[in-house]
């Protein structure tokens, strides 16, 4: 922790932060001050307690001072409903969990989330063919921290889902496609974050063979044995891949595995959307990051992996400021209200 002085005013920060990190912190806290309390938080590290400024005291934990208060109490009954896990970061206030809950579910809890949606998809760089939500479906149309939750697959189809890890898209929307075809718009949302969820299999302390994880694509696909994932966590990620290998098709193109990196989590969550198609669950699912809009420390990996899929239309990148201009569109007090509350807190 640094203590840094902005304007007279003094800020508990983590050290090392980006100019849009700093930034977002200094803003974030400042709101915080403003609508929530001046009390900081409190970080463990190694068996210490460290105040940042940027995190909830306990004392406000259970209020969810940050959520939406409009939006909160159908969280918690989708909690209730369908658990989700919580993120280790869910009180910071530059929590992603919760800049995606505050971002879609105004909307999709809309008596207008068909028009607001169909702009999205229309204006930006969608192909999700949206005709209207399928309510009926997931928890009134859509989950938080979604995977697939097949009871008599307890790992789910990616076979790596634990009670504390596993791939899960941060808010899944079931959909009605023109041509009245069930599908799945799976979307991971980044606010503050310098890169993706990176692959574990190449830190582990438990890898003793790390040196495979220079082996490329299509020695792995040959031999999936050489990755940590397939042959000691024995995920069924390169089955997958395997089964879809058109998809990537320019690996060839990567020195190394392609997903050693950031890359790791864009291809889990692509196949989480490839095996539901495979199910047959849904009939096409598309996945989409979506991030902040000052936020470019994510390029370099969204760039790469657009590559490595030769710019697959069931991969796209929109910015919170795209889904928010949609919306703005809309003739609605309501959605005008969380809007102005959104792009307050976030500083869009």
């Amino acid at each position: 922790m640094i203590k840094k002085n902005i304007k007279g005013i003094s800020y508990k920060l983590p050290g090392s932060l980006t100019i849009f990190q700093e930034d977002m912190y200094i803003h974030l806290i400042n709101w915080k001050w403003n609508n929530i309390t001046k009390e900081p938080g409190i970080y463990e590290y190694k068996k210490q307690k460290i105040e940042y400024d940027a995190i909830l005291p306990e004392s406000k934990w259970q209020d969810f001072p940050i959520i939406y208060p409009n939006v909160l109490s159908k969280v918690l009954l989708h909690k209730k409903k369908y658990n989700f896990k919580n993120n280790i970061h869910i009180n910071h206030m530059a929590s992603s969990q919760i800049a995606n809950i505050n971002l879609f579910l105004p909307i999709l809890l809309s008596s207008n989330v068909n028009s607001i949606i169909k702009n999205i998809d229309t204006n930006n760089d969608l192909s999700l063919n949206f005709n209207r939500l399928a309510v009926h479906e997931l928890y009134k149309g859509f989950r938080i921290e979604y995977w697939d939750g097949n009871s008599e697959l307890q790992s789910g189809l990616l076979g790596d889902h634990s009670a504390r890890s596993g791939t899960d898209s941060d808010i899944a929307i079931a959909f009605y496609n023109n041509e009245n075809e069930l599908c799945l718009w799976l979307v991971e949302h980044k606010l503050t974050e310098r890169e993706f969820t990176q692959c574990g299999g190449a830190k582990s302390e438990n890898n003793i063979n790390k040196i495979n994880c220079n082996k490329s694509f299509s020695d792995v696909i040959k031999n999936k044995d050489l990755c940590y994932y397939h042959n000691v966590r024995r995920c069924k990620y390169w089955d997958i891949t395997s089964a879809n290998a058109s998809f990537f098709v320019n690996h060839t193109s990567c020195s190394g595995c392609p997903f050693k990196g950031g890359m790791n989590q864009l291809w889990r969550n692509q196949m989480l959307g490839l095996a539901l198609e495979n199910a047959g669950t849904y009939k096409h699912v598309y996945f989409s990051v979506v991030h902040h809009p000052r936020n470019t420390a994510l390029n370099k990996s969204i760039s790469n992996y657009k590559t490595l899929i030769n710019n697959n239309k069931k991969f796209s990148v929109l910015t919170s400021a795209d889904i928010i201009n949609a919306s703005d569109t809309c003739n609605d007090l309501v959605i005008q209200k969380w809007i102005k509350w959104y792009k307050d807190l976030y500083k869009i």
